[in-house]
């Protein structure tokens, strides 16, 4: 099944886990929105810079520590995601209370892994 991801923190660099994660998701066939701290692409997907407007986003995988991720959390929010995961390093319990009280599933994992598994 197709799920709209956005990867916030996107990177172009083929050894940054969001570029491994990009080009595992386009694999298993989900649709792949990028955004990251500069403008560039993965094959066909590009990376925005900013903070664009997306429709029916239904998972954001976070790729950005939680300082960074502090100026995101009404932009994240207002594209009401069902889901968000938290890889390894981006934890924050704040953004995790904001996104529960408005009904958006969390998860504290690895992209990789899960679509590995056959869990994502």
């Amino acid at each position: 099944m197709q799920k709209k991801t956005l990867v916030l923190g996107a990177s172009s660099k083929p050894e940054r886990y969001s570029y491994k994660a990009v080009k595992m998701l386009m694999q298993h066939g989900h649709i792949v929105n990028a955004v990251g701290a500069k403008e560039d692409s993965i094959e066909d997907v590009k990376i925005y810079k900013g903070t664009p407007e997306f429709d029916e986003v239904h998972t954001i995988t976070l790729y950005l520590s939680p300082k960074n991720q502090t100026n995101l959390y009404q932009y994240i929010l207002n594209l009401k995601p069902k889901r968000i995961i938290f890889n390894p390093g981006t934890e924050n319990s704040e953004l995790e209370t904001l996104a529960k009280n408005q009904g958006i599933e969390v998860e504290i994992a690895c992209t990789l892994v899960l679509l590995s598994t056959n869990q994502y």
